[in-house]
């Protein structure tokens, strides 16, 4: 990880990214950080995730927290099979 990658300015581009590449939804993320006691309000977390205001350590660990719990319920991606899953055994 570089140097811009920490701090507070790291941590909420990078739960950001991790987000989007997750294809996850602010309000989604937002009921979920709630859930989990977050103080901050839908709008402070959508001016957060945008870099326009910071949330104190715990709050953005929260954050990091429901984006973290969201991404492993989403199912993993479809990989390649190999001829023997497709039940054509292997050929020499």
């Amino acid at each position: 990880m570089d140097i811009a990658a920490n701090g507070a300015d790291g941590q909420w581009k990078l739960t950001r990214k991790a987000m989007d590449e997750a294809g996850l939804k602010i309000g989604d993320v937002w009921l979920r950080y709630f859930s989990l006691s977050g103080a901050a309000g839908e709008y402070e977390l959508e001016a957060y995730l945008s870099g326009l205001v910071t949330l104190p350590p715990i709050q953005r660990d929260l954050v990091s927290h429901a984006v973290n719990e969201l991404i492993d319920e989403r199912p993993p991606p479809r990989k390649a099979p190999y001829s023997d899953e497709l039940g054509e055994g292997r050929q020499q």
